[in-house]
């Protein structure tokens, strides 16, 4: 199940008045702490917050347990169904790109990975409620995102040029409360789903990390010697 956690700005843009009355998605939670929820298997966990950017609305999601982010501009208001649509899509998209382009697709079964996710997130519910670590990492998003858009003059056109904002925002370093280190959330998340839909046990998942860094160091000292060879 996905569980789509509102803030206020969020729970506003989801919600419509119809005849005078509030019409919302958004349910009051089991618990005002996420962490706090029955442990139930295969719910993903997501923050939403909304806000305006050059006059249009925009829908920033960040995973709870990975800090994998997504941002969706020019956003319908009150649109549940397209919301989760296109939501799904990026999500998927996102992760079989960052696969193909990091050589992880010899531990991905594309069939059995889509039955396995459209079984277990073909529910949702709409929550009102925040996460304080989530949320700092959302601000930090947010506001580099309304920078890069007066950058650019404009919102991201498709949803090719969102997902490549998305992959600069995952594989920023992040730190979080209760780890020591810094971690990368397009990491985080690759492992997560892994584990989930692919089905895999723990040696190949992390052989797969590991082939994940192996290519990453490849890129890098590509990218070295392109910078070298430019001066």
């Amino acid at each position: 199940m996905l569980i789509f956690n509102c803030t206020e700005a969020a729970s506003n843009f989801f919600s419509r008045v119809s005849k005078g009355k509030k019409i919302t998605p958004v349910e009051k939670p089991p618990s005002s702490v996420i962490e706090n929820d029955e442990v139930v298997e295969l719910v993903e966990q997501w923050l939403v917050h909304a806000t305006t950017v050059q006059r249009k609305h925009v829908l920033f999601v960040i995973h709870v347990q990975t800090r994998y982010c997504m941002i969706f501009a020019d956003a319908k208001k009150a649109d549940v169904e397209g919301f989760v649509q296109r939501f799904s899509e990026r999500w998927i998209d996102g992760l079989m790109r960052h696969a193909g382009q990091h050589d992880l697709l010899r531990w991905v079964d594309g069939e059995s990975m889509m039955a396995r996710f459209q079984e277990s997130c073909r529910e949702y519910i709409f929550y009102k409620r925040g996460h304080r670590g989530a949320q700092k990492h959302l601000n930090e998003i947010s506001w580099i995102f309304e920078g890069c858009a007066a950058e650019w003059g404009t919102l991201p056109s498709d949803e090719f040029s969102a997902g490549r904002f998305d992959g600069n925002m995952n594989q920023t370093p992040r730190s979080s409360k209760g780890r020591k280190d810094y971690y990368y959330a397009d990491e985080e998340m690759i492992v997560h789903w892994l584990r989930r839909y692919s089905d895999l046990d723990e040696p190949a998942v992390q052989a797969a990390r590991e082939r994940r860094m192996e290519v990453k160091r490849e890129i890098w000292a590509f990218e070295r010697q392109l910078a070298q060879e430019a001066q």
